[in-house]
Protein backbone atom coordinates (compact mmCIF):
# COMPACT_ATOMS: atom_id res chain seq x y z
CA UNK A 1 0.00 0.00 0.00
CA UNK A 2 1.30 3.38 -0.80
CA UNK A 3 0.12 6.27 0.98
CA UNK A 4 0.36 10.41 0.37
CA UNK A 5 0.64 12.51 3.59
CA UNK A 6 -0.42 16.23 2.42
CA UNK A 7 1.01 19.10 5.29
CA UNK A 8 1.44 22.56 3.90
CA UNK A 9 4.88 22.58 6.56
CA UNK A 10 7.45 20.14 6.96
CA UNK A 11 8.51 21.26 10.23
CA UNK A 12 5.92 24.07 11.56
CA UNK A 13 3.31 23.60 14.25
CA UNK A 14 1.98 21.07 15.61
CA UNK A 15 0.58 19.65 12.69
CA UNK A 16 4.08 19.15 10.97
CA UNK A 17 5.41 17.24 13.94
CA UNK A 18 2.24 14.85 13.97
CA UNK A 19 2.04 14.03 10.16
CA UNK A 20 5.61 13.62 10.27
CA UNK A 21 5.58 11.06 13.31
CA UNK A 22 2.82 9.42 11.49
CA UNK A 23 4.97 8.94 8.29
CA UNK A 24 8.05 7.46 10.56
CA UNK A 25 5.12 5.21 11.81
CA UNK A 26 3.37 3.69 9.02
CA UNK A 27 6.77 3.24 6.92
CA UNK A 28 8.02 1.50 10.46
CA UNK A 29 4.78 -0.52 10.03
CA UNK A 30 4.73 -2.15 6.31
CA UNK A 31 3.19 0.60 4.34
CA UNK A 32 5.21 2.82 1.92
CA UNK A 33 4.63 6.17 2.77
CA UNK A 34 5.55 9.84 1.44
CA UNK A 35 4.80 13.21 2.72
CA UNK A 36 4.74 15.93 0.45
CA UNK A 37 4.72 20.00 1.99
CA UNK A 38 5.07 22.87 0.18
CA UNK A 39 8.65 23.85 0.92
CA UNK A 40 11.31 20.69 1.84
CA UNK A 41 13.97 21.57 4.25
CA UNK A 42 15.38 17.99 5.27
CA UNK A 43 17.12 15.47 3.30
CA UNK A 44 14.71 13.09 4.03
CA UNK A 45 13.62 10.76 1.43
CA UNK A 46 10.36 10.06 1.97
CA UNK A 47 10.02 13.93 2.10
CA UNK A 48 8.91 16.10 -1.53
CA UNK A 49 8.85 19.24 -1.94
CA UNK A 50 5.98 21.27 -4.36
CA UNK A 51 8.15 21.65 -7.77
CA UNK A 52 7.54 25.61 -8.11
CA UNK A 53 7.73 27.02 -4.18
CA UNK A 54 6.85 30.48 -5.89
CA UNK A 55 3.09 29.47 -7.04
CA UNK A 56 1.86 28.38 -3.26
CA UNK A 57 4.15 31.82 -1.95
CA UNK A 58 1.76 33.86 -4.57
CA UNK A 59 -1.72 31.64 -3.07
CA UNK A 60 -0.23 32.35 0.19
CA UNK A 61 -0.29 36.42 -0.24
CA UNK A 62 -3.17 36.55 -2.59
CA UNK A 63 -5.28 34.65 0.36
CA UNK A 64 -4.16 37.05 3.17
CA UNK A 65 -4.58 39.95 0.97
CA UNK A 66 -8.51 38.25 0.72
CA UNK A 67 -9.04 38.12 3.76
CA UNK A 68 -7.55 41.74 4.72
CA UNK A 69 -10.30 43.35 2.53
CA UNK A 70 -12.84 41.08 4.42
CA UNK A 71 -11.65 42.77 7.17
CA UNK A 72 -12.19 46.63 6.56
CA UNK A 73 -8.35 46.47 5.59
CA UNK A 74 -7.77 45.84 9.87
CA UNK A 75 -4.95 42.59 10.73
CA UNK A 76 -7.52 41.13 13.12
CA UNK A 77 -8.02 37.28 12.46
CA UNK A 78 -6.04 37.57 9.75
CA UNK A 79 -4.75 34.21 10.53
CA UNK A 80 -7.86 32.82 12.29
CA UNK A 81 -10.11 31.63 9.07
CA UNK A 82 -9.16 30.61 5.76
CA UNK A 83 -11.33 30.68 2.25
CA UNK A 84 -9.47 28.18 0.56
CA UNK A 85 -9.22 30.70 -2.55
CA UNK A 86 -6.26 29.89 -4.22
CA UNK A 87 -3.73 26.87 -3.83
CA UNK A 88 -1.57 24.10 -5.66
CA UNK A 89 -2.79 21.60 -7.89
CA UNK A 90 -0.91 18.29 -6.83
CA UNK A 91 -2.53 15.94 -8.80
CA UNK A 92 0.01 15.95 -11.71
CA UNK A 93 2.89 14.73 -9.49
CA UNK A 94 4.04 11.91 -9.81
CA UNK A 95 3.49 11.50 -5.81
CA UNK A 96 -0.16 11.68 -6.33
CA UNK A 97 -0.29 9.35 -9.30
CA UNK A 98 1.51 6.81 -7.45
CA UNK A 99 -0.48 7.08 -4.37
CA UNK A 100 -3.15 4.59 -3.39
CA UNK A 101 -4.61 6.54 -0.44
CA UNK A 102 -4.57 10.17 -0.02
CA UNK A 103 -3.74 11.85 3.63
CA UNK A 104 -4.61 14.90 4.26
CA UNK A 105 -3.23 17.05 7.17
CA UNK A 106 -3.17 20.79 7.50
CA UNK A 107 -3.12 22.38 3.79
CA UNK A 108 -4.21 25.80 4.02
CA UNK A 109 -2.74 29.14 4.13
CA UNK A 110 -2.73 28.55 0.27
CA UNK A 111 -1.38 24.99 -0.47
CA UNK A 112 -4.85 23.61 -1.55
CA UNK A 113 -7.55 25.69 -2.35
CA UNK A 114 -11.10 23.63 -2.33
CA UNK A 115 -10.78 23.91 -6.00
CA UNK A 116 -7.59 21.93 -5.72
CA UNK A 117 -9.57 19.67 -3.27
CA UNK A 118 -12.35 19.06 -4.93
CA UNK A 119 -9.89 17.61 -7.75
CA UNK A 120 -8.31 15.29 -5.53
CA UNK A 121 -11.70 13.75 -4.38
CA UNK A 122 -13.34 13.84 -8.12
CA UNK A 123 -10.34 11.87 -9.12
CA UNK A 124 -11.84 8.84 -7.19
CA UNK A 125 -8.74 7.70 -4.93
CA UNK A 126 -9.62 7.08 -1.15
CA UNK A 127 -9.24 10.35 0.72
CA UNK A 128 -7.89 10.25 4.54
CA UNK A 129 -8.14 13.80 5.99
CA UNK A 130 -6.73 13.79 10.07
CA UNK A 131 -8.37 17.16 11.50
CA UNK A 132 -5.72 18.98 13.65
CA UNK A 133 -8.45 21.80 13.67
CA UNK A 134 -11.80 22.59 12.82
CA UNK A 135 -11.48 24.02 9.60
CA UNK A 136 -12.71 20.80 7.35
CA UNK A 137 -15.84 20.87 8.97
CA UNK A 138 -16.34 24.67 9.55
CA UNK A 139 -17.02 27.68 7.30
CA UNK A 140 -13.57 29.30 7.52
CA UNK A 141 -12.83 29.40 11.08
CA UNK A 142 -9.63 27.10 12.59
CA UNK A 143 -11.42 26.84 15.85
CA UNK A 144 -15.26 28.52 16.37
CA UNK A 145 -15.12 29.28 19.92
CA UNK A 146 -18.53 30.10 21.35
CA UNK A 147 -19.81 29.74 17.63
CA UNK A 148 -22.25 27.07 17.00
CA UNK A 149 -22.91 28.01 13.45
CA UNK A 150 -21.07 25.69 11.64
CA UNK A 151 -23.71 22.87 13.16
CA UNK A 152 -26.28 23.85 10.76
CA UNK A 153 -24.41 26.10 8.08
CA UNK A 154 -21.93 29.44 8.25
CA UNK A 155 -22.72 32.65 8.08
CA UNK A 156 -22.87 36.18 10.20
CA UNK A 157 -19.20 35.15 11.21
CA UNK A 158 -17.92 37.13 13.85
CA UNK A 159 -14.61 36.77 12.64
CA UNK A 160 -15.10 38.95 9.98
CA UNK A 161 -15.07 42.54 10.72
CA UNK A 162 -16.24 44.07 7.66
CA UNK A 163 -18.57 41.62 5.76
CA UNK A 164 -19.84 39.20 7.57
CA UNK A 165 -24.09 38.36 7.02
CA UNK A 166 -26.10 35.70 5.85
CA UNK A 167 -23.94 35.17 2.54
CA UNK A 168 -20.53 35.97 3.68
CA UNK A 169 -17.42 34.47 3.20
CA UNK A 170 -18.14 31.95 6.20
CA UNK A 171 -21.79 30.92 4.22
CA UNK A 172 -19.95 30.54 0.72
CA UNK A 173 -17.33 28.47 1.46
CA UNK A 174 -19.66 26.09 3.92
CA UNK A 175 -21.51 25.19 0.48
CA UNK A 176 -18.53 24.72 -1.68
CA UNK A 177 -17.29 22.32 1.02
CA UNK A 178 -20.31 20.55 1.16
CA UNK A 179 -20.29 20.51 -2.84
CA UNK A 180 -16.57 19.27 -2.60
CA UNK A 181 -17.25 16.32 -0.44
CA UNK A 182 -20.79 15.24 -1.57
CA UNK A 183 -20.30 11.42 -2.53
CA UNK A 184 -16.41 11.25 -1.94
CA UNK A 185 -14.36 7.85 -1.15
CA UNK A 186 -13.70 10.66 2.93
CA UNK A 187 -13.24 9.63 6.06
CA UNK A 188 -12.37 12.27 8.68
CA UNK A 189 -9.90 11.13 11.46
CA UNK A 190 -9.76 13.89 14.60
CA UNK A 191 -6.60 13.17 16.92
CA UNK A 192 -9.11 13.48 20.03
CA UNK A 193 -12.62 12.14 20.91
CA UNK A 194 -13.58 15.43 21.36
CA UNK A 195 -13.21 16.85 18.37
CA UNK A 196 -14.37 13.77 16.21
CA UNK A 197 -17.71 14.33 18.27
CA UNK A 198 -17.71 17.91 16.82
CA UNK A 199 -17.02 17.02 13.29
CA UNK A 200 -19.84 14.29 13.70
CA UNK A 201 -22.02 17.02 14.33
CA UNK A 202 -21.52 18.86 11.33
CA UNK A 203 -23.40 18.70 8.20
CA UNK A 204 -20.53 18.74 6.23
CA UNK A 205 -18.83 15.04 7.46
CA UNK A 206 -22.73 13.80 7.35
CA UNK A 207 -22.00 10.38 4.73
CA UNK A 208 -18.49 10.32 5.37
CA UNK A 209 -16.88 7.77 8.40
CA UNK A 210 -15.02 10.02 11.53
CA UNK A 211 -12.85 8.12 13.56
CA UNK A 212 -10.73 9.20 16.49
CA UNK A 213 -7.16 7.89 16.39
CA UNK A 214 -4.24 9.82 18.74
CA UNK A 215 -1.28 11.45 16.98
CA UNK A 216 1.55 8.68 17.35
CA UNK A 217 5.13 9.72 19.61
CA UNK A 218 7.92 7.53 19.74
CA UNK A 219 8.66 6.58 22.88
CA UNK A 220 12.15 5.13 22.73
CA UNK A 221 13.59 8.97 21.58
CA UNK A 222 11.22 10.56 24.50
CA UNK A 223 11.73 9.27 27.34
CA UNK A 224 13.02 10.94 31.35
CA UNK A 225 16.85 11.36 31.19
CA UNK A 226 19.09 13.11 34.46
CA UNK A 227 17.42 16.18 35.30
CA UNK A 228 20.22 17.58 37.38
CA UNK A 229 22.29 16.83 34.60
CA UNK A 230 20.56 18.83 32.26
CA UNK A 231 19.69 21.44 34.16
CA UNK A 232 23.61 22.15 34.16
CA UNK A 233 23.63 22.38 30.81
CA UNK A 234 20.79 24.25 30.13
CA UNK A 235 21.60 26.69 33.07
CA UNK A 236 18.86 26.53 34.75
CA UNK A 237 18.73 26.72 38.44
CA UNK A 238 19.28 23.02 40.52
CA UNK A 239 17.33 24.21 43.89
CA UNK A 240 13.74 25.33 42.23
CA UNK A 241 10.69 23.98 41.38
CA UNK A 242 10.28 24.54 37.35
CA UNK A 243 7.06 25.18 35.26
CA UNK A 244 7.58 24.71 31.78
CA UNK A 245 4.99 26.99 29.62
CA UNK A 246 5.42 25.87 25.52
CA UNK A 247 3.80 28.10 22.86
CA UNK A 248 4.68 28.45 19.17
CA UNK A 249 3.69 32.31 20.25
CA UNK A 250 3.55 32.46 24.23
CA UNK A 251 1.25 35.50 23.51
CA UNK A 252 -1.13 34.39 21.80
CA UNK A 253 -4.43 34.30 23.54
CA UNK A 254 -5.51 30.98 22.69
CA UNK A 255 -2.79 29.43 24.92
CA UNK A 256 -4.08 31.22 28.24
CA UNK A 257 -0.77 32.40 29.40
CA UNK A 258 -3.10 35.12 31.02
CA UNK A 259 -4.62 32.54 33.35
CA UNK A 260 -0.74 30.83 34.17
CA UNK A 261 0.23 34.37 35.29
CA UNK A 262 -2.96 34.95 37.78
CA UNK A 263 -2.39 31.55 39.22
CA UNK A 264 1.19 31.87 39.99
CA UNK A 265 0.25 35.22 41.37
CA UNK A 266 -2.38 33.51 43.43
CA UNK A 267 0.24 30.92 45.07
CA UNK A 268 2.89 33.53 45.60
CA UNK A 269 0.03 35.63 47.70
CA UNK A 270 -1.28 32.28 49.99
CA UNK A 271 2.40 30.74 49.69
CA UNK A 272 4.85 32.64 49.60
CA UNK A 273 7.85 30.22 49.33
CA UNK A 274 6.90 29.88 46.05
CA UNK A 275 8.40 33.39 45.33
CA UNK A 276 11.81 31.77 46.21
CA UNK A 277 11.29 28.17 45.40
CA UNK A 278 9.84 28.12 42.07
CA UNK A 279 10.44 29.46 38.34
CA UNK A 280 8.90 29.84 35.14
CA UNK A 281 10.40 28.27 31.80
CA UNK A 282 8.76 29.90 28.91
CA UNK A 283 9.54 28.38 25.53
CA UNK A 284 8.23 30.57 22.22
CA UNK A 285 8.40 33.57 20.13
CA UNK A 286 7.77 36.10 22.57
CA UNK A 287 8.40 34.54 25.40
CA UNK A 288 10.51 37.50 27.11
CA UNK A 289 7.25 39.65 27.19
CA UNK A 290 6.14 37.17 30.77
CA UNK A 291 9.01 38.61 32.34
CA UNK A 292 7.52 40.88 35.63
CA UNK A 293 4.13 39.42 34.99
CA UNK A 294 4.65 36.91 37.36
CA UNK A 295 6.02 37.17 40.87
CA UNK A 296 9.43 34.35 40.30
CA UNK A 297 11.71 34.26 38.07
CA UNK A 298 11.52 33.66 34.34
CA UNK A 299 13.56 32.12 31.68
CA UNK A 300 13.14 32.86 28.54
CA UNK A 301 13.31 30.68 25.25
CA UNK A 302 12.49 31.46 22.15
CA UNK A 303 11.03 29.39 19.42
CA UNK A 304 12.99 25.65 19.86
CA UNK A 305 13.13 24.33 16.47
CA UNK A 306 14.73 20.66 17.13
CA UNK A 307 13.24 17.78 18.61
CA UNK A 308 16.41 16.95 20.95
CA UNK A 309 16.50 20.51 22.22
CA UNK A 310 12.84 20.58 23.38
CA UNK A 311 13.54 17.06 25.28
CA UNK A 312 15.95 18.82 27.08
CA UNK A 313 13.46 21.40 28.51
CA UNK A 314 11.24 18.31 28.89
CA UNK A 315 13.55 16.75 31.39
CA UNK A 316 14.89 19.47 33.14
CA UNK A 317 11.60 20.90 34.55
CA UNK A 318 9.14 19.45 36.80
CA UNK A 319 5.52 20.08 35.66
CA UNK A 320 4.08 21.22 32.30
CA UNK A 321 1.10 24.43 32.58
CA UNK A 322 -0.76 24.32 29.87
CA UNK A 323 -3.71 26.77 30.46
CA UNK A 324 -4.98 26.42 26.43
CA UNK A 325 -8.29 27.46 26.00
CA UNK A 326 -8.87 25.44 22.87
CA UNK A 327 -6.93 23.22 22.12
CA UNK A 328 -7.32 19.08 19.91
CA UNK A 329 -5.00 16.61 21.14
CA UNK A 330 -1.66 18.77 21.58
CA UNK A 331 2.38 17.13 20.97
CA UNK A 332 3.24 19.05 23.56
CA UNK A 333 1.79 16.80 26.56
CA UNK A 334 2.29 13.57 24.70
CA UNK A 335 5.95 14.16 24.80
CA UNK A 336 6.08 15.57 28.02
CA UNK A 337 4.52 13.00 29.35
CA UNK A 338 6.96 10.37 27.76
CA UNK A 339 9.34 12.46 29.28
CA UNK A 340 7.74 11.69 33.17
CA UNK A 341 6.71 14.97 33.19
CA UNK A 342 2.87 15.36 34.90
CA UNK A 343 0.81 17.78 33.45
CA UNK A 344 -1.75 21.05 34.28
CA UNK A 345 -4.19 21.77 32.39
CA UNK A 346 -7.62 23.46 31.87
CA UNK A 347 -10.46 20.13 31.47
CA UNK A 348 -10.86 21.76 27.31
CA UNK A 349 -11.23 20.27 24.36
CA UNK A 350 -8.78 16.50 23.68
CA UNK A 351 -7.00 17.36 27.58
CA UNK A 352 -9.33 14.92 29.61
CA UNK A 353 -8.78 12.29 27.28
CA UNK A 354 -4.29 12.76 27.82
CA UNK A 355 -4.65 14.08 31.94
CA UNK A 356 -6.08 11.77 33.79
CA UNK A 357 -6.95 13.73 37.02
CA UNK A 358 -4.48 13.34 39.89
CA UNK A 359 -3.05 10.35 38.35
CA UNK A 360 -0.89 11.92 35.61
CA UNK A 361 -1.22 15.30 36.37
CA UNK A 362 -4.26 17.95 36.86
CA UNK A 363 -7.42 18.67 35.25
CA UNK A 364 -8.84 22.30 36.39
CA UNK A 365 -12.14 23.88 35.84
CA UNK A 366 -12.01 25.74 32.81
CA UNK A 367 -10.88 29.34 32.59
CA UNK A 368 -10.74 29.01 36.46
CA UNK A 369 -7.07 30.47 37.75
CA UNK A 370 -7.23 29.98 41.18
CA UNK A 371 -8.22 26.05 40.25
CA UNK A 372 -5.01 26.02 38.28
CA UNK A 373 -2.93 27.31 40.85
CA UNK A 374 -4.51 24.45 43.40
CA UNK A 375 -3.05 21.97 40.34
CA UNK A 376 0.20 23.52 40.42
CA UNK A 377 0.51 22.80 43.48
CA UNK A 378 -1.46 19.23 44.00
CA UNK A 379 0.97 17.75 41.08
CA UNK A 380 4.22 19.10 42.82
CA UNK A 381 3.50 18.01 46.30
CA UNK A 382 6.52 15.44 47.20
CA UNK A 383 4.25 12.84 48.61
CA UNK A 384 2.97 11.95 45.24
CA UNK A 385 5.16 13.52 42.98
CA UNK A 386 7.44 10.60 42.04
CA UNK A 387 4.42 8.42 41.42
CA UNK A 388 2.63 10.81 39.13
CA UNK A 389 5.85 10.88 36.51
CA UNK A 390 5.63 7.58 36.38
CA UNK A 391 1.94 7.46 35.91
CA UNK A 392 2.30 10.21 32.87
CA UNK A 393 5.34 7.45 31.45
CA UNK A 394 3.19 4.71 31.38
CA UNK A 395 0.16 6.99 29.58
CA UNK A 396 2.51 8.11 26.70
CA UNK A 397 3.94 4.66 26.56
CA UNK A 398 0.52 2.57 26.26
CA UNK A 399 -1.80 4.87 23.90
CA UNK A 400 0.61 6.58 21.99
CA UNK A 401 3.14 3.95 20.39
CA UNK A 402 4.04 4.06 16.48
CA UNK A 403 2.68 0.23 16.25
CA UNK A 404 -0.73 1.09 17.87
CA UNK A 405 -1.33 4.31 16.19
CA UNK A 406 -0.40 3.18 12.90
CA UNK A 407 -2.40 0.21 12.65
CA UNK A 408 -5.58 2.11 13.75
CA UNK A 409 -5.09 4.04 10.39
CA UNK A 410 -4.29 0.92 8.38
CA UNK A 411 -7.48 -0.22 9.09
CA UNK A 412 -9.21 3.16 8.00
CA UNK A 413 -7.06 2.92 4.76
CA UNK A 414 -8.54 -0.25 4.02
CA UNK A 415 -11.67 0.47 5.09
CA UNK A 416 -11.30 2.88 2.16
CA UNK A 417 -9.93 0.94 -0.70
CA UNK A 418 -12.53 -2.22 -0.35
CA UNK A 419 -15.72 0.45 -0.65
Amino acid sequence: MRVLLVNTSEHTGGASVAAGRLLDALNGNGVKAKMLVTRKTSDRTTVAGLPAAWRYQASFYAERLAIWTANGFRRDHLFDVDPAWTGVDITRLPEFREADVIHLHWINQGMLSLGGLRRILRTGKPVVWTLHDMWPFTGVCHYARECEKWRTGCHHCELLLHSGGAHDMSATTFRRKATAYAGARLSFVACSHWLAGLAAASPLTAGHDVASIPNPICTRRFHPGDKAALRRRLGLPADRKLILFVAYKVTSPLKGVGYLCEALRHLAASHPEVRDGWQLVAVGRESGSLAGRVPVPVTAVDYVSTEAEMMDYYRAADVLAMPSLHDNLPNTIAEAMACGMPCVGFDVGGLPQMIDHRQNGYLAAYRDSEDFARGLLDTLHPAHYAERQAAARRKAEHTYSESAVAGAYIDVYEKLLNT
